[in-house]
């Protein structure tokens, strides 16, 4: 098991609604930061589960903007969340701090539970569509993430098999 970075060749639509899935990380990533240290304040043990219940019951439908895009990035947003929280507490990292806009962009989304396969140039991403790459893949991977650098979108592929 390993994980590869593939660029990815998109055109200006893709390019704006992986910058839409970013964003909408980055906001559900700052908007669970910010309602954990409020109720931390206020003597309660907040955690990743409870945070994915309160937004999607209360936050989310408050939200229009929010029907056109992936689930699973507001999902896995709260999950890195609370790994974050996880690597402070056991001192293995600082204390998490909000994310800024245009520095490490990046989401995760997955396809339900089933592996995404990978084929070739031209694949078909739950959510996104078909994204073209400029190296052809050949693996099977239950998550993927998608980060920007320089102005360029990856791909990354995580717990990838091969094809046998």
């Amino acid at each position: 098991m390993k994980s590869i970075r593939t660029k990815l060749k998109l055109n200006n639509k893709q390019k704006t609604l992986m910058a839409q899935h970013a964003g909408y990380s980055r906001w559900c990533y700052n908007w669970g930061l910010s309602l954990w240290n409020a109720a931390y304040v206020d003597g309660y043990k907040p955690s990743p589960r409870k945070l994915r219940e309160v937004f999607t019951n209360h936050t989310k439908p408050l939200y229009p903007w929010m029907k056109n895009l992936s689930s699973k990035v507001y999902q896995y947003a709260f999950i890195n969340l609370g790994e974050a929280f996880k690597r402070f507490f056991q001192g293995l990292g600082k204390y998490p701090r909000f994310k800024k806009k245009g520095k490490s962009d990046s989401f995760t989304i997955d396809n339900c539970g089933k592996p995404i396969e990978l084929n070739g140039w031209s694949h078909k991403l739950p959510f996104i569509g078909i994204v073209k790459t400029y190296e052809p893949i050949e693996a099977t991977t239950q998550k993927i993430t998608i980060s920007r650098q320089a102005g360029d979108w990856y791909l990354l592929r995580n717990a990838v098999r091969p094809y046998e």
